[in-house]
């Protein structure tokens, strides 16, 4: 029998061989971390556009400096990637001052493409009118730069139904491959859609809004996979995840769950979901740069999404390793 002199004497060995340099030469070293994917600016709000085998991504910079707590953010940042690992940054495309009418708050936004021209859905404060705006911007490229496209906001505080000024926030726009039409989807605190005009500028019809999403705060994003659309958004405080599926982009929505946890050192969280090169990808951001990250200081990070049979989507595993190179 051992007895515990020798137990104690066997244990000391072995902790001094693993902290030994040759033992910790041995050792397997830690993958390369992938994520956060912009490591020299603070991104947030994600969107992601796939065009002629490029995606695009698009982010709000945060701008405050620490030790501050608030928001600061004037523009928007581009940058661009064939295999969702290696980003090239683009000049700004777009600043609140394209919007003459606006006063500050690069807040979320979407870019999309009909027609070979690109559509910028931006949410702002609006200079004259009390409260959050949704303009639209303009350009041949999906690198910009973009230019005002209506002269005025597209949704202001005024024409939807909340109490609170910044409900008009967060767009998302989506066509329907079935039909060709376009559908703008917004809102915090409660979710809005309406139909789009060919022109892709004006409304065409009145607003909507989905009323049986558990908890919903704000950031719906729509896709669709399969054959099944896909309305995920941001719940509770802070932010977790969750989605609803449906057979039509008009609904009815079927609640499903939640899709991912709290974004790490991060009150916020806010997603893109897009398939390339055969898979697919969830975009969102955390404040995990050290020592200076946080909610107001945010960072873009991207991981897998995968499908179950039945065409629900499975929680999404945050990592540091983040994605592979897509071939």
């Amino acid at each position: 029998m051992k007895t515990a002199k020798t137990i104690s004497s066997q244990l000391l060995a072995l902790l001094l061989l693993v902290a030994s340099p040759a033992a910790q030469a041995q050792a397997p070293a830690l993958p390369p971390a992938g994520n956060p994917v912009i490591k020299d600016k603070y991104t947030a709000d994600p969107a992601a556009l796939v065009h002629n085998g490029t995606v695009y991504l698009y982010a709000g910079h945060d701008e405050a400096p620490a030790p501050e707590q608030r928001y600061v953010m004037h523009e928007w940042l581009c940058y661009s990637s064939t295999d969702m690992v290696t980003w090239k940054e683009h000049p700004s495309p777009l600043n609140v001052k394209a919007f003459a009418w606006a006063k500050d708050d690069a807040w979320a936004s979407q870019v999309v493409e009909r027609g070979g021209k690109f559509y910028w859905y931006a949410a702002v404060e609006h200079g004259s009118v009390p409260g959050k705006a949704i303009g639209v911007a303009v350009s041949d490229s999906p690198t910009g730069p973009f230019k005002d496209a209506r002269g005025s906001a597209l949704v202001l505080n005024s024409q939807t139904e909340s109490k609170i000024f910044w409900d008009d926030i967060d767009p998302t726009v989506f066509i329907d491959k079935k039909s060709g039409q376009a559908y703008l989807y917004w809102g915090n605190s409660h979710c809005y859609w309406a139909k789009l005009k060919p022109n892709m500028t004006e409304f065409d019809g009145e607003i909507h809004q989905v009323t049986n999403l558990p908890s919903y705060t704000e950031a719906p994003w729509v896709h669709e996979h399969n054959g099944w659309y896909y309305l995920s958004y941001a719940c509770q405080f802070p932010e977790k995840l969750a989605y609803a599926m449906s057979r039509s982009i008009e609904g009815p929505w079927v609640f499903k769950g939640l899709l991912n946890e709290v974004a790490g050192n991060s009150n916020t969280n806010h997603q893109a979901i897009i398939e390339f090169k055969g898979k697919s990808y969830f975009v969102y951001h955390n404040g995990s740069i050290p020592t200076d990250g946080g909610s107001f200081r945010r960072s873009v990070c991207i991981d897998y999404l995968y499908y179950n049979p039945d065409g629900t989507m499975k929680r999404v595993v945050m990592t540091t390793e983040g994605v592979r190179a897509a071939k």
